[in-house]
């Protein structure tokens, strides 16, 4: 990965205003001194999600997710450090120093390189097998299927030839060694076989990254051999975890959502009917990588698996790995066909549009398929699955989303809109997720677990927080309390970068110390420092009353830690201790001016 300075990093930062980067993504409004908009990385109905300009950093309230410019770019578009800096200096016009690689970077960027090419020289080798005699075969499979030869053009189709060692000897022959060959999940060698391809007597499906290039390959036995479908191994360039078929067409479409299916067919025989939106995974249930990868692109998506068992058990996985990343998602029915390539080709583009039309909220398509495992002539049973429902209901945590979703069951069961609040509330105040004094207000945001906060940790986020949105009160507590003083996970070091801006005497910039953190994770955590609340604090001796005593806690623990780990025979410790205790009484009766 490219090294940048930090005066670098902060150069692009600067001239990228937060406010203005994220307006492109989320529709903002202003309230005060900061702009609210609805979460991009989880989804609610109520906004949480700020973005504060002082600060130059985002929070959501709701889920946690927080940080600067560059962590909003990582997390949204799945971007690494490098890309985002890369795509703001390109933003704000700035050239980026060229950079000096270490050998071992170096040797990995060399060898990905390689591998893309490898994989192009495979594709076109593929691409022109095809075409000859030798791919006469596949090519009528491909005819069979009712596929233009425009459409063989536009995705690459291909054909292994039928000999084991061909794509071998074709790749040695332009150079490339046995060893960047073992890597590329195209050759395998071994003592007993020497070397072998992967794909031989198949027909082809190049697979590329959202980028357009070619990172691995599926095949499609041609005859009775086995197994009938074969995907690339994972490699250097290959994550099929977070790999799409289709997906470097698809993102182009001006259609609002995409059509996610199961098969290489589905996605091809969708875009010849002109439905440019259609995606697949490779031949795995969708993983939530699958769903951030959809999510840089759009926030809706269309199920048109497969219509038998097997669909519908992959449609309900992929509804909550789907909605967990914030995007919309429907459930196209396929019946009386087995696959959008079968109905595309027996009933036509126009009907399938119809039944995107008439595509079923997915809930209601989870309930209608949990409805199967009930007796519903039963009288025990049918209550069992109203008990069911009634549980899966409370885990909307907006009020009016719950009173829809019971409308919409009532409606379709005939069970009464009252008796079906009543039995949501019920289960909703036994679990303690509803008040009895307060029947229907749930948290906006994500449901988590979480455990009691650590008082500590909340003081000293406190503090910092403070700090910046009262930078007036570090000249009254400076002589009393230090970095060191902040004992909880990184923030003495966030402390002491903040300290260090104070004493430059330069404009705060929290932005910038979210910089220092490379992870996600400590960004989100510096983001959560820098927007601690607390209610109940109205005039000037409300709030210096409340910093003198967090100031005195967070003195308190940093003097006991120091006590208990010092050695007896420390006397510079110890004399330490007894300063610290006088400087504790002074705290005690600290004034702090708010002019």
């Amino acid at each position: 990965m490219p090294y940048y300075d930090n005066d670098t990093i902060e150069e692009v930062r600067s001239r990228n205003d937060i406010v203005d980067v994220i307006s492109q993504y989320v529709h903002l409004q202003k309230k005060g001194s900061s702009y609210f908009g609805l979460c991009p990385f989880h989804s609610e109905k109520t906004g949480s999600f700020s973005v504060t300009p002082s600060k130059q950093m985002y929070y959501c309230f709701g889920c946690g997710a927080g940080g600067n410019v560059f962590t909003f770019l990582m997390e949204y578009e799945n971007f690494t450090f490098s890309e985002a800096m890369e795509a703001l200096a390109d933003r704000a016009g700035i050239e980026l120093p060229k950079q000096e690689m270490t050998s071992e970077a170096r040797r990995e960027a060399d060898k990905r390189n390689i591998l893309f090419e490898i994989n192009k020289e495979a594709a076109k080798y593929f691409y022109s097998l095809l075409r000859s005699e030798k791919g006469k075969l596949a090519y009528q499979y491909f005819t069979k299927r009712e596929l233009s030869p425009e459409t063989m053009q536009k995705f690459g189709l291909g054909y292994s030839d039928k000999y084991s060692n061909d794509l071998y000897q074709y790749l040695r022959k332009k150079g490339y060694t046995d060893e960047v060959l073992k890597d590329s999940g195209l050759v395998t060698i071994d003592e007993a076989r020497g070397a072998h391809d992967k794909f031989w007597n198949r027909a082809m499906f190049p697979i590329m990254d959202a980028n357009n290039k070619v990172v691995a390959f599926g095949g499609r036995v041609m005859g009775d051999g086995e197994p009938k479908y074969l995907n690339s191994p994972e490699t250097m360039i290959f994550n099929k975890s977070r790999t799409l078929y289709g997906l470097q067409l698809a993102r182009r479409t001006k259609k609002d959502q995409f059509i996610l299916c199961e098969g290489y067919m589905d996605v091809i025989a969708l875009h010849q009917a002109g439905f440019d939106n259609a995606i697949a995974s490779l031949g795995t249930a969708l993983t939530s990588g699958h769903a951030n990868m959809i999510k840089r692109y759009g926030k809706d998506v269309y199920l048109s698996y497969d219509s038998d068992g097997a669909g519908t058990k992959a449609a309900l996985r992929a509804i909550p790995i789907l909605k967990e990343a914030g995007i919309t998602c429907k459930v196209i029915n396929m019946k009386p066909h087995k696959d959008p390539d079968e109905f595309i080709k027996a009933l036509g583009a126009e009907e399938y549009q119809h039944r995107i039309d008439e595509a079923e909220n997915s809930f209601l398509f989870t309930i209608r398929i949990l409805e199967r495992d009930y007796d519903m002539s039963d009288p025990e049973s049918k209550s069992a699955f109203y008990y069911e429902v009634a549980k899966r209901i409370l885990e909307f945590p907006e009020e009016l989303e719950r009173n829809n979703y019971i409308e919409a069951i009532a409606s379709r069961y005939q069970v009464g809109f009252d008796n079906m609040r009543q039995m949501v509330n019920h289960l909703g105040t036994k679990g303690g997720i509803i008040s009895e004094r307060e029947p229907q207000r749930l948290k906006s945001g994500v449901q988590k677990k979480k455990t009691r906060e650590d008082g500590m940790m909340q003081s000293q986020r406190l503090l910092l927080t403070w700090l910046v949105e009262r930078p007036q009160i570090y000249a009254a507590i400076r002589d009393y309390i230090e970095p060191a003083d902040f004992t909880e996970g990184i923030y003495e070091t966030v402390a002491r970068e903040l300290f260090t801006q104070f004493a430059e005497g330069g404009e705060l910039n929290p932005a910038r110390i979210v910089s220092l953190f490379s992870d996600e994770e400590s960004q989100r955590q510096v983001a959560e420092i820098f927007n601690t609340n607390v209610q109940g604090m109205e005039t000037d001796a409300d709030w210096e009353k409340a910093i003198r005593e967090t100031l005195v806690r967070i003195k308190q623990n940093s003097m006991e830690q120091r006590r208990r780990n010092l050695d007896p025979t420390d006397m510079n410790g110890l004399k330490q201790i007894i300063d610290d205790k006088r400087r504790l009484q002074e705290m005690e009766k600290l004034h702090i001016s708010f002019k």
